[in-house]
Order: structure tokens, then C-alpha cells, then sequence
């Protein structure tokens, strides 16, 4: 209807207006009737229309707010649906996918007449790979094309071969030419791309195996072929060899022109070429000096062009001097009356940077060798005058040694020294006089962390039997005289000793360090064993070196001997008593070959003297020997012996004064603890020294109460105790 109204009211205007003749006026309305009948059966074709990954797609549940959202295929066709899962959709039309889905939203939501489903947009998921800055998979609009890819992808990777690229669809394979559309602009020679299409970009075959970046400069320098078979291959003295395009009517000159000319080196006179197996000789120099077109060699498909090096002619004469090795423009040159060493090597341009110029050599006709300090003359270090020069003489300069190269021939054995042992670069270096230990020590790297420069020690191959022991660190520290260095002539031998390692990881190191420069520390100690030692270091140096005392040691009997000497001595030091009063004068003094022992402290008895311990006999927890000191009273003795037993009579407690029966006086004294404990008075505890005997009864013998409390002489109970012992 709407149709019929635009042409009746076209009708109108131009019958009106007289605009146009009748048969305009049909052929108006055939085209609207015409563009209304397409629309008409454009409609149908959504009915026609399969599904596709990529395709998004809009679906209308009622009010459910989960479907407000379009749905995408995924590249597996695959779409997801809200409590349901995924299905397939892709190669369904949209009413077979309307189906589908709806059955499969019936399961958890009512269907009403308001459900549809349809296409939202069409887009198109392909992969991009090979030679483009950011491979991988993209999507595209439903127009997308080959250039938006790419573009998409990053663009093309520098090196990336245009002419070839690569679409692959289903297992088929499609070419096609890139740099044709760019020359051209026609979207005809660009493939239509589909869903899931992969793009591959190939990298031009005149890049290398290796990965790097692409240089078109270098690039163009080894020439502009691809095909190596039909092309023509330069090489020699030219500026840039390589392969380049054989073109119909290139000759030689066109061809070396491309490969950036000769050298200044080239033998131009005698030019090969090997055409198809075919080898000619040309002379360039003949064409550029007639021009003769004649003389030039057709070039063929696949010819090898060289360009061979200039031989020049020795100069030979009885007048002429030699110069070789390290300068710069080694060669023979004419000697003349008067001519001196430095006017010689001035004309060979001097020694280069990389010259040993101390070693220069002058060889004689007759066949004699002299040598001569080139670097000691030019500083004034040596009297020496340069030596003269005769025709038919040879001066070579050799070339200065590398540290890189470990070659021996470089230096040699009478101008060498040999650094070993705890250096960063230990090895063999040239010596000059002028050098000190210092400079050697420093041209080796230097002493390695664990190198010990204390015993640095200086073997000469001239006096084998003696060897210097150098206190380097000593030197340093407390500042010495530079001409009291040892002296270090070629052949001698350095050895930088190593500091001691871990003695729990491997004593064979124990054999490293000598015998008169350590101390040894034994006993209840964390590492017990031999360690390096100085007269700098203390007491606490070399016990924190062990890992300090262990939690069993006796730290109040440590005992020390001393070897040092003309005669070992011993002592025995509180090392309780100096944590307590931080008396430094306490701590004993220690040097290299002595001998530190930290007794246990809970020793077996027969470990401890008896004259230097208690013993505490009877009913007691642990009975046996202690050790006792003026500090201590009865009190503390019985708490280390574990106290007394349920069973013991703590009214009469003997305590037996060895040292008062030796003086004469009372033997034994009796303590009531049970009183003690009701009244405790500290001054009637007895008093206890060492070598005394503390008893403490036990109730459970028979009557011994009652015989303990008539007993008031000493010897009445030492004769009761024998009674019972015999008994």
C-alpha cells in the first residue's frame, strides 16, 4: 500500500506539472515495483542463511535478563547458553538454530510466543601466521579483507616475502600476490577470505637461517637474487659480492657497476668469467682504454664473475731492508747511505697498537738475531742506542701477546714469570725489570677472596733452595719501604697460597695450611679442629672460628697449652667468670701452635680427680663425684646431686671434713635440713671444701634412727657404717 500511494503521488505531480512524457512515467513505476518485489524476496533469504564461526547472534527469552546480551560461535561453531551449556549452531540456517535452541532452553525455562532468535552480525575468525609482527588469531568484519588482516596482525614483518603469501581453506592451498595489489590497487588480485581461514606470510628467501634484524642495507650488499640458478654470481676484489639478477643485455661492466666496482686491489687485467662452463679472461684496463665494445664477453644466465687481488712485485737489490710484523705497511724498501733504524720503520708507517715493540728483532744478512727494547728507549729506561741498519737487513716487530689467547709461544721462558695459585688469572706473564711484585700480583687480577697474602711465597730458578716468604698483607697495612719488595726476576715462580676452607667439609685441606701458623681447638666446641692463626688475633678470634663453646661444655675449666715455647705449659682459665665481670685481663694470651680444650661438662667420675670433688653418698637421686668451688654451699651440692630421696633421714645429714681431719680438728659435722627447712638459718649450714664427703641416710634401715640419735662420736658412726658394709 505504501508503494501504491508513492506512485500515485508521483503520478499526480508530474501529470500536473507536465514534466515528462508518459513513457517515463511507466518506466518509474516499473523500477519501484521492481525494487518492491526484490525486497519482498530478499526476505526469504534469512531462511537460506547457514551459520557460521564468528556470527553473533541476539536471542529473546521474555523478560530474562541473561539474554540481554548477543551470543558469539565460537571457532568451533560452538555457542553458550545460560544454565543449558554449549551447542553447535554453525551450519544451521537460523530457523533450524531458532529450533535447536529452543529445544534446548526448554529443559530449565518456559517458551513462550515471544522467543526469537536472530543474526546480529556476521564476522570472520581467521589466523594469521609467518612473517607479521604479531601472529595469531583475529576477527574480522563480515567485509574484512587481506589488507586489514595484516593490519590487524601488526603488519608485515621486515623480510616478509610479498609476492607469495598464502591462504589455506579446508586443506586447499590458495597463492596469490601481494605486491601485485599494491602496485596496483585492484582488490581482484586479493583472495576473498572466510571464516577460519589461516593466512600464512612466508619470509623472502634471500634472508639467512639465522634470526636478526633485517637490514636492508646489508641485504642489498649480497645482492638482489632469488633464484641462484639463473643468476649471476661476483665475488673477489669488488665492494660487494653476491648474487644478483641476470638481465637480458647486462654486460660485465654493468654487472661489476652493480656489485659497487673494483677495489683499489683488483687485478682488472686478467677479469674470469664462466660462462655456461666456459671460462674466459677479460681485461678491463684494454676496454677502458679503447672502448672497444668488442673486447666485452656476453653474459649468460648463471655466469660467475671474479675479480682477482693485484700481485705486486718484491723489490729485490742488494740495497733493499725488510721490514715485517706489526707495522703498518710492512714491505721492502730502499736503503741509502745514512739511513737509521727510525727512518726505516717510519717508512713502513711505525708499529701498530697491537706491536710487542720491548721484543723488536733485527735480522742480519749474515744471519745473526738482535734484539732491541724499542718501548725502554722511547722512555728513557735503557742506554742503549738504536741499533744500525744495512741493506739486506730484516726488522721484525712480533705482535703483542693477548691475555685472551692462552698461548705460551707468545712469551718467552727468559722474560716470563709464572703467577700460581689464589689469583684471579693465574698463569704466565712477561716480566721487564722495571716491574714489582705489586705490578705482577695486579696484572694476575689480584689475590682471589680466599687467597692468603700472608704467605706469599717467591721461588727463583736461579737459587732453586731458597724460597721468600713475602707478608703481603703486613705491607699493606702497616705501610713498608717499596725497595724492601722481594726482587722478582724472568723465571721466577709466584704462589699465592689459600686460606683454610670448611674443615667439616674436607679435612684433606688440612695439609694446605701449615702446621706454625695455626691453633688447635679441641673438646665441646661447635667445628672442632686446626685453624689458620695470627699473633693479631685473641682467644674469642679463635674460639668464634670453632663455632663457640657447645651447651655441654665446661666453660669454667678451659684449659689452654701453650707450645710455643722452649717448653710446653698448661693453665686453665674461667671463661664463666670473664662473661660475668667482662675483665679483659682474664682472657689468656694465645698464639700460632698452641692448644685450646673445652672439657664436657657432666664428665664420668673417674674423669674427675678427687681432690678436686665432692662426694655425696647415700640417699641421694644421683649420687657420685661433683665439682665444688668456694661459691657453692651444702645446699647447692645436694640440688645438683638431684636432691634427696623420699627415703632419706634429712635430720641427721653427715657432711666429713677431709681437709679438718688432715688439720686435726672435728672429722664430721651432722646437719638437721628437716630443721633447716622450718627455720632456715644459713649460718649453721656446715661448711663444705673440696675433697669432702657429704652421707645422707636412709629412714628405711633398721633402727637407724634410733641408733643415729644416741651416736654423738664420730668413730661410733664410721664404725657402724663398716658393719653394715660388711654385712
Amino acid at each position: 500500500m505504501i508503494y501504491i500511494r508513492q506512485v500515485s503521488y508521483l503520478a499526480g505531480c508530474l501529470l500536473h506539472r507536465k514534466c515528462i512524457c508518459l513513457v517515463s512515467f511507466f518506466c518509474l513505476v516499473f523500477c519501484l515495483l521492481s525494487s518492491s518485489a526484490f525486497s519482498e524476496q530478499s526476505l526469504p533469504l534469512e531462511d537460506t542463511l547457514r551459520l557460521q564461526a564468528g556470527d553473533v547472534i541476539q536471542v529473546v527469552l521474555g523478560d530474562e535478563e541473561v539474554f540481554l546480551k548477543p551470543l558469539a560461535l565460537n571457532r568451533k561453531g560452538r555457542v553458550l547458553l545460560p544454565e543449558v551449556g554449549s551447542i553447535t549452531l554453525a551450519g544451521l540456517t537460523l530457523p533450524e538454530a531458532k529450533e535447536k535452541v529452543k529445544t534446548a532452553l526448554s529443559v530449565g525455562y518456559v517458551i513462550g510466543i515471544d522467543f526469537s532468535l536472530s543474526l546480529v552480525e556476521r564476522r570472520l575468525p581467521i589466523t594469521i601466521l609467518g612473517y607479521v609482527n604479531n601472529p595469531g588469531p583475529i576477527v574480522l568484519p563480515a567485509e574484512g579483507n587481506i589488507q586489514m588482516a595484516l593490519q590487524l596482525a601488526g603488519g608485515l614483518a621486515s623480510g616478509a616475502q610479498l609476492d607469495k603469501l598464502q591462504v589455506r581453506r579446508a586443506g586447499k592451498l590458495i597463492v596469490f600476490d601481494y605486491k601485485a595489489y599494491l602496485d596496483s590497487g585492484d582488490l581482484a588480485a586479493l583472495p576473498e577470505l572466510k571464516s577460519l581461514d589461516v593466512l600464512f606470510v612466508p619470509v623472502s628467501p634471500l634472508l639467512g637461517n639465522v634470526q636478526m634484524d633485517f637490514d636492508a642495507a646489508t641485504l642489498s650488499s649480497g645482492g638482489d637474487a632469488a633464484e641462484a640458478s639463473l643468476a649471476i654470481k661476483v665475488f673477489g676484489e669488488v665492494n660487494n659480492p653476491g648474487i644478483f639478477s641476470y638481465k637480458n643485455g647486462n654486460t660485465v661492466v654493468d654487472v661489476l657497476m652493480r656489485a659497487g666496482g673494483v677495489t683499489r686491489y683488483a687485478g682488472v687485467e686478467h677479469i674470469r668469467i664462466i660462462n655456461k662452463s666456459q671460462p674466459v679472461i677479460f681485461d678491463l684496463k684494454a676496454y677502458l682504454d679503447s672502448g672497444n665494445v668488442d673486447l666485452l664477453p656476453k653474459l649468460k644466465a648463471g655466469a660467475t664473475v671474479f675479480v682477482p687481488k693485484q700481485e705486486d712485485n718484491i723489490k729485490t737489490g742488494a740495497s733493499t731492508v725488510y721490514v715485517m710484523g706489526e707495522v703498518f705497511k710492512p714491505g721492502a724498501y730502499e736503503s741509502q747511505e745514512g739511513m737509521s733504524f727510525f727512518d726505516v720503520l717510519a717508512n713502513a708507517g711505525g708499529p701498530t697498537r697491537f706491536s710487542e715493540s720491548r721484543q723488536v728483532r733485527i735480522i742480519r744478512s749474515n744471519g745473526r738475531v738482535d734484539e732491541f727494547d724499542l718501548l725502554a728507549y722511547t722512555e728513557g729506561l735503557t742506554s742503549a742506542q738504536p741499533p744500525l741498519i744495512n741493506p739486506g737487513d730484516a726488522i721484525f716487530i712480533p705482535e703483542k701477546s693477548d691475555l685472551n689467547e692462552k698461548s705460551w709461544l707468545k712469551v718467552s721462558p727468559n722474560r716470563a714469570v709464572r703467577v700460581l695459585g689464589a689469583v684471579i688469572r693465574p698463569g704466565r706473564y712477561e716480566w721487564s725489570d722495571e716491574m714489582s711484585l705489586l705490578d705482577l700480583i695486579a696484572h694476575a687480577g689480584g689475590p682471589s677472596s680466599n687467597g692468603d697474602i700472608t704467605q706469599i711465597k717467591i721461588l727463583n730458578d736461579h737459587a732453586p733452595d731458597s724460597t721468600i716468604t713475602f707478608n703481603l698483607q703486613q705491607f699493606i697495612y702497616e705501610g713498608g719501604d717499596f725497595n724492601t719488595l722481594p726482587k722478582i726476576t724472568a723465571g721466577s715462580t709466584i704462589m699465592v697460597p689459600e686460606l683454610p676452607h670448611d674443615l667439616t667439609d674436607n679435612k684433606s685441606r688440612w695439609i694446605r695450611q701449615s702446621a706454625e701458623n695455626s691453633i688447635y681447638v679441641f673438646g665441646q666446641v661447635g667445628t672442632p679442629g686446626r685453624y689458620a692463626f695470627n699473633n693479631k688475633l685473641g682467644f674469642l678470634d679463635i674460639l668464634s672460628a670453632a663455632d663457640g663453646p657447645t651447651v655441654a661444655a665446661d666453660i669454667h675449666h678451659v684449659h689452654i697449652t701453650h707450645r710455643n715455647g722452649l717448653k710446653a705449659h698448661a693453665e686453665t682459665f674461667d671463661l664463666g667468670l670473664y662473661f660475668k665481670t667482662g675483665d679483659e685481663t682474664l682472657l689468656p694470651t694465645v698464639k700460632a701452635g698452641d692448644t685450646i680444650y673445652l672439657p664436657e661438662r657432666e664428665q664420668p667420675w673417674l674423669d674427675q680427680k678427687k681432690e678436686n670433688t665432692v662426694r655425696v653418698l647415700g640417699a641421694i637421686n644421683k649420687p657420685g663425684r661433683y665439682r665444688f668451688d668456694d661459691s657453692m654451699t651444702l645446699l647447692d651440692l645436694l640440688a645438683e646431686a638431684g636432691g634427696p630421696t623420699e627415703t632419706a633421714y634429712l635430720k641427721r645429714i653427715v657432711v666429713v671434713n677431709l681437709s679438718q681431719v688432715e688439720a686435726g680438728g672435728d672429722q664430721s659435722r651432722s646437719f638437721n635440713l628437716e630443721g633447716f627447712v622450718k627455720n632456715p638459718d644459713f649460718s649453721q649450714l656446715p661448711i663444705v671444701r673440696v675433697g669432702d664427703t657429704v652421707y645422707v641416710p636412709d629412714i628405711s634401715t633398721s633402727h637407724w634412727s634410733i641408733f643415729m640419735d644416741a651416736i654423738t662420736d664420730i668413730f661410733k658412726i664410721v664404725s657402724v657404717v663398716a658393719i653394715l658394709g660388711t654385712l
